[in-house]
């Protein structure tokens, strides 16, 4: 029997699966948790040996609880949250702490960027508008306040990297991960010479680029020890963690989309070209798949704004508070009664790429009770989703897709049909667990030859069997409210600036 591993490395923590190669079953799982450091306001960094470090024992406890012979293991993966860079030097050790996407230190230079860039250029060039935390604005940042670094610095990595990195000791990236820095063409498969002037960044540290799931090297022996594993395993370049989720989901063709509502909020899709957006709305970054890319729509408060309602109601110590609400808010009607949310606590991405926008709760009546806030959350969330599904199907020019939702607010049946009530259309309900995790085994049983293509690894997958169907009353009353709601950030947004200025 052959086995693989996937080590999907998210923000905050890294979960590391053991795969069955021919089932498709996932055997045994493990997590462990890193910190993020915040030294500054608006500062959030991360030690790029915790990455490893947790890695090592995730294996060990995945290896131990699957109760599999170690040898069995035919090929390793790594995913890993996109966007962030660590900064190694001539002994390729880290000349500082990675700063993540979650960082907001350069927006000055996102600001100065969009200001003296030509948007057609920008269009031309690059994947999308810059935002702060994206790797090529850090790198601008870093060569206006620590130029020292960079002169120290030999190579930058993104997270799944450095933890390659200490598998194989080969410093390299993929194109899934390289196009979300800013600095990659994602047409020609290289470095952008223009993206890499605009940020003052030196092509010679910037890695090679290799193919997804090429086989990138073998695991050293130093690492193999740390791991309780065989040395020369294969392991593959691997990809960023968004594209896994989408490999996780059988997504291996155009024709489908898929709308994740976790912490934040995402709807993406496959395209066999990338069709860039004149108004820089979205997203164009490469898929593991050679010849296939993806549009990617974003919004950052989605899950996290029903979580930050748990939070000022003092609901945290309470295990079911993500039932509760649901139970409230089933009991409201569509609309409820009156209640709009803008869901832009953290400002927003898809289609506004504003910082700082801001949360809005209007129309708030003393009628309203707990359940009409937690109602108003879910529809204010689903409602800018429906936002980024728009451009989506604009992007893809198939107003049929199928889409598939998943994350936390597929678990609760009451957001479901806001869902479904909302886009308007039949929701597939994701099918299995650990999406980037098992994505990323199947792209490493891609690369070692376990599948003959990525049709046939995604063929492995459990088939999603059950649907949600949208009312068609509650479907005709969201279109009339859509235009409300989509009016509201225009006339708000210069108020949003004044209050963000203190």
């Amino acid at each position: 029997m052959a086995y693989l591993l996937g080590i999907d490395l998210g923000t905050g923590s890294v979960k590391t699966i053991v795969f069955e190669a021919a089932s498709g079953r996932t055997l045994a799982s493990a997590s462990r948790e890193y910190p993020i450091l915040q030294p500054k306001p608006g500062y959030a960094e991360q030690n790029p040996d915790d990455w490893w470090e947790a890695t090592a024992t995730t294996v060990r406890e995945a290896i131990q609880r699957a109760a599999i012979d170690p040898s069995a293991v035919k090929g390793i993966g790594v995913d890993g949250h996109m966007h962030s860079g660590a900064f190694l030097g001539d002994n390729l050790r880290p000349v500082r702490p990675a700063i993540t996407w979650a960082d907001t230190r350069s927006k000055p230079q996102v600001d100065d960027l969009r200001a003296r860039l030509n948007p057609g250029d920008m269009a031309r060039y690059a994947p999308g508008l810059p935002a702060a935390g994206f790797f090529g604005p850090n790198l601008l940042w870093l060569a206006q306040h620590e130029p020292e670094t960079l002169r120290r610095t030999r190579v930058i990595l993104l997270p799944k990297d450095y933890v390659r990195l200490r598998l194989t000791g080969v410093p390299a990236t993929d194109p899934t991960d390289a196009a979300a820095t800013w600095l990659f063409d994602v047409a020609t498969g290289d470095w952008s010479d223009w993206l890499l002037e605009q940020c003052h960044a030196d092509r010679r540290i910037m890695p090679d680029v290799l193919l997804s799931a090429q086989i990138a090297g073998e695991l050293l022996p130093s690492a193999a020890a740390a791991l309780g594993l065989p040395a020369g395993i294969p392991v593959v370049t691997g990809s960023a963690d968004l594209p896994a989720q989408g490999i996780g989901h059988g997504l291996y063709a155009p024709g489908r989309a898929i709308a994740p509502i976790g912490t934040g909020g995402q709807v993406f899709a496959l395209l066999d070209q990338p069709r860039t957006d004149p108004q820089l709305r979205y997203y164009i970054f490469n898929y593991p798949i050679p010849g296939f890319w993806y549009v990617q729509t974003a919004i950052l408060s989605a899950g996290l704004s029903l979580r930050w309602l748990r939070d000022i109601l003092d609901l945290t110590d309470r295990p079911d508070a993500y039932d509760y609400l649901s139970y409230l808010a089933a009991d409201v009607p569509p609309g409820a009664d009156g209640l709009v949310f803008l869901p832009y606590l953290a400002g927003e991405r898809t289609p506004h790429m504003d910082a700082a926008a801001s949360g809005v709760f209007l129309g708030l009546r003393l009628h309203h009770t707990l359940g009409h806030l937690a109602r108003a959350v879910m529809e204010g969330v689903t409602l800018a989703m429906e936002e980024c599904l728009s451009l989506v199907i604009m992007a893809t020019g198939d107003a049929d897709l199928e889409i598939t939702i998943t994350g936390g607010a597929a678990t609760s049946p009451v957001w479901r049909q806001i869902q479904a009530d909302i886009y308007g259309r039949p929701l597939a309900l994701a099918a299995g667990a650990n999406h980037g995790a098992v994505g990323t085994a199947l792209i490493a049983g891609v690369g070692c030859g376990l599948y003959e293509s990525f049709a046939d690894a995604c063929s492995r997958l459990p088939q999603s069997n059950t649907w949600v169907e949208p009312n068609a009353a509650h479907s005709e009353f969201y279109a009339a409210r859509r235009d409300l709601y989509r009016g509201l950030y225009a006339r708000l947004k210069d108020d949003m600036h004044a209050l963000a200025q203190g």
